[in-house]
């Protein structure tokens, strides 16, 4: 099974101080055709203005994952949990049984761009718990490869999350290649820049641009070639009924 999400066909919100593009339904965009993937649930492409952002408000049994890609984000939550999220830093926020937050842009001047994704817990009525982390993007270490970001037993270094899937980053630098296993599982890539050729057995060549989106299951197997330097995210999820 593929599901391919490009990034025109989104939905959209832009209320002046946020601009945000939904990969699923969320709030008023609703398409039943796109209400998420395994348990991926939420995947949020969000333009804050300037000293605006989303005040205090509740959640309850959902992992929320914020990564920032460019600006600041500044959070705080009814745990007494206060910090400041910067580029190349991601975070893990347990809603559990509930917890209440808000997020702001840090900067007066400039825009801060995040993804926020959440993903259905394996539990309800968790204990609210809260994680953040930076990731070095420009480690060449991790060129190339996975670098995982949240995983259920830390892997690598990952933030701890509650449920069995494993959210990765990948980075490639134009026509680098990586191949990623799939026949037991599945999984959703979301590009954050760049270009990639996705060659997926039985169903061709899928050509992938800056925030498109790219689901599979089932599927012998998954060959990315980069045809420009890329990074991505890549979500390794429990498998779903065909």
């Amino acid at each position: 099974m593929i599901y391919h999400r490009p990034a025109a066909e989104r939905g959209n919100a832009n209320f002046g101080w946020l601009d945000s593009h939904h990969s699923f339904s969320f709030g008023h965009y609703y398409d039943s055709q796109h209400m998420g993937w395994s348990v991926l649930r939420v995947i949020n492409d969000d333009t804050v203005d300037p000293g605006a952002g989303f005040g205090t408000h509740g959640h309850r049994d959902m992992e929320i994952i914020s990564y920032v890609l460019e600006g600041a984000l500044h959070h705080r939550d009814s745990t007494g949990r206060e910090s400041v999220l910067r580029a190349g830093e991601v975070q893990r926020m347990t809603a559990g049984s509930g917890i209440r937050h808000s997020e702001f842009n840090h900067s007066s001047s400039e825009p801060v761009h995040f993804l926020q994704i959440w993903i259905l817990p394996n539990q309800r009525n968790l204990e609210p718990g809260y994680e953040q982390q930076a990731i070095e993007r420009q480690d060449t270490a991790q060129q190339g490869k996975l670098t995982p970001l949240v995983s259920p037993d830390c892997r690598g270094g990952s933030l701890k999350i509650h449920q069995d899937m494993v959210l990765s980053r990948l980075q490639l630098k134009a026509d680098e290649n990586v191949e990623l296993p799939t026949s037991s599982r599945a999984g959703y890539l979301h590009l954050i820049s760049g270009k990639m050729n996705a060659l997926i057995p039985d169903h061709g060549t899928i050509v992938l641009s800056k925030a498109d989106g790219l689901g599979i299951n089932g599927e012998a197997g998954l060959a990315l070639k980069a045809t420009a330097d890329s990074v991505a995210l890549w979500f390794d999820l429990p498998a779903m009924a065909n």
